[in-house]
């Protein structure tokens, strides 16, 4: 099993979900873990909580559309744990929009956030782990970076810029040892992929089980599953290991299936 004994990691969005799901896992191998999201009283509960299990963990608040807000979530992170060895640019919108008619407004809060904010995050966690001689960043995409559902324009396309800033920043900084993967992500069944299925969607309550029937393996992703590659590529286990997109998902990119 992968160790991250002593490692600084910060995960953006960690208050729910995928990313909680990694703070959780990244503490129990031993990480000081920095959980990161807006609702303060969320993060500081599950900051809390790891807290109390034995585990190192602290909450940072804070907006990723906003540009000095991002820069600060890092500078926080490195003030209180004197640096930062992985970063998981996890935080993210899945606001629905078509090409066609997608707001100029919700276009650009998407980008902000799903493209914008893992940017200045890595700009600012860079600077301390060229000072400890290396770092792991991961960032947390979604296989909709290929093409993507119709209803998911501006957030497919946010993922693909994604995928191209993942590997043109490894490419950029295997020199200072740091490495820079991506997981594009499958359906994954979290707090907010229920929310989103019965209250903007229109689902009833069947959903889960109609979609678990399409699935091969029998269910849907779960944040622990992504926990587990995303400890990989944090920790030295991966240590040569840079520009690389993984797909998690049942299904490989391209082949049929009914969703």
């Amino acid at each position: 099993m992968a160790s991250l004994t002593n490692k600084v990691a910060l995960i953006t969005g960690s208050t729910s979900g995928i990313g909680r799901g990694i703070a959780e896992h990244f503490a129990s191998l031993g990480a000081r873990v920095v959980v990161h999201g807006l609702e303060e009283a969320q993060g500081r509960d599950v900051a809390s909580r790891l807290s109390r299990e034995g585990q190192h963990a602290e909450f940072v608040p804070g907006d990723l559309s906003d540009v000095e807000s991002c820069r600060n979530v890092v500078r926080q992170t490195i003030e209180r744990c004197g640096g930062i060895d992985v970063l998981v640019n996890n935080a993210a919108t899945t606001a629905r929009a078509f090409i066609e008619d997608a707001p100029v407004e919700l276009w650009d809060f998407v980008m902000h956030v799903n493209v914008r904010a893992p940017f200045l995050c890595l700009q600012e966690a860079v600077k301390s782990m060229k000072t400890r001689g290396g770092g792991s960043i991961v960032n947390i995409g979604s296989i909709n970076a290929y093409i993507g559902e119709p209803k998911l324009g501006p957030y497919s396309v946010s993922k693909g810029a994604l995928m191209t800033l993942t590997r043109n920043a490894a490419a950029a900084l295997n020199k200072h040892r740091i490495r820079v993967n991506q997981i594009n992500v499958g359906w994954t069944l979290t707090e907010g992929e229920q929310r989103v299925k019965r209250e903007e969607e229109g689902k009833g309550d069947d959903w889960l089980r109609e979609a678990v029937a399409t699935r091969p393996f029998g269910r849907l992703l779960t944040p622990q599953d992504i926990a587990f590659a995303a400890a990989y590529l944090a920790s030295d286990d991966s240590s040569v290991v840079t520009g690389t997109v993984m797909d998690l998902e049942q299904f490989p990119v391209g082949a049929p299936e009914n969703r």
